[in-house]
């Protein structure tokens, strides 16, 4: 289903995000209400907050977010603090976006050429698959981190168990040996307070074009989860500094959820 306007066609150029939820996946272009659900996606919000931030009439964000919530995007309910009003907040979570004018150009065939005859190192033969398939994606504009960052958590969860440790600077010790053992790069804390780790030849993004925005989303996902657990409280880990942007390091700051 189509919620992204009354037309139900795409412009050319227009950017879409795509959202997962209870009834299946919901492709978004109009603005208003990509503009609702993102600050959604930052956290639950009354009505009049919505109104405040998007600025539309009262009445255009009313009839978005009904039509919204006839699609199974946006549920409500009572406000705890008041019952006259209603919080809104997600159904269901960001999975992609499709943005024409962030498509990158190059030839994708120089990234399969980075693999050699006789390389024995399997490693290189994932890095390559995963920064083509990246790649790939990129020259049509279409950006997964929001599912990549999804993923991470995932896995992060998974690894939590193995790497954890009381100490912090022993537990960044501890993912720093994981890193470099499953040649992910290399990791050096920058500082403690607040805790911000670099990360070199990383393997999400050390061989992507340079487009100015941070690519590590799968990285983010993965340290967010573990330094969520290690802290025992809703931790992201925000990309500063990234290949993609022209560094030579990938920079994470440890911050908290909400913040």
């Amino acid at each position: 289903m189509d919620v992204g306007g009354k037309t139900g066609r795409h412009k050319p150029g227009q950017e879409i995000d795509l959202y997962s939820t209870p009834d299946g996946a919901q492709a978004v272009e109009n603005p208003v209400r990509r503009a609702i659900l993102a600050a959604l996606h930052e956290r639950e919000r009354t009505f009049e907050e919505i109104v405040a931030l998007v600025g539309r009439a009262k009445s255009t964000v009313s009839v978005h977010l009904q039509e919204m919530a006839a699609a199974g995007m946006v549920g409500s309910r009572a406000d705890p603090e008041d019952s006259r009003r209603k919080v809104f907040y997600l159904t269901g979570d960001l999975v992609a976006s499709l943005s024409p004018e962030g498509r990158v150009t190059g030839d994708l065939a120089a990234y399969a050429g980075a693999y050699r005859r006789g390389m024995a190192d399997p490693f290189e033969f994932y890095r390559l698959a995963f920064r083509t398939i990246r790649v790939a994606l990129m020259q049509e504009g279409i950006l997964l981190d929001p599912l990549l960052t999804r993923a991470g958590r995932c896995v992060g969860e998974v690894l939590y168990p193995t790497l954890a440790e009381p100490d912090t600077e022993q537990f960044c010790t501890n993912i720093a040996r994981f890193w470099e053992v499953h040649h992910l790069g290399r990791v050096e804390i920058e500082r403690l307070d607040p805790l911000t780790l670099l990360v070199y030849d990383c393997f999400e993004c050390a061989d992507l074009p340079v487009t100015g925005r941070p690519a590590c989303a799968f990285d983010s996902g993965i340290l967010s989860a573990l330094f969520s657990r290690h802290y025992a409280r809703s931790a992201v880990a925000i990309e500063t500094g990234c290949y993609s942007m022209g560094f030579d390091h990938c920079r994470f700051e440890i911050t908290w959820d909400g913040s």
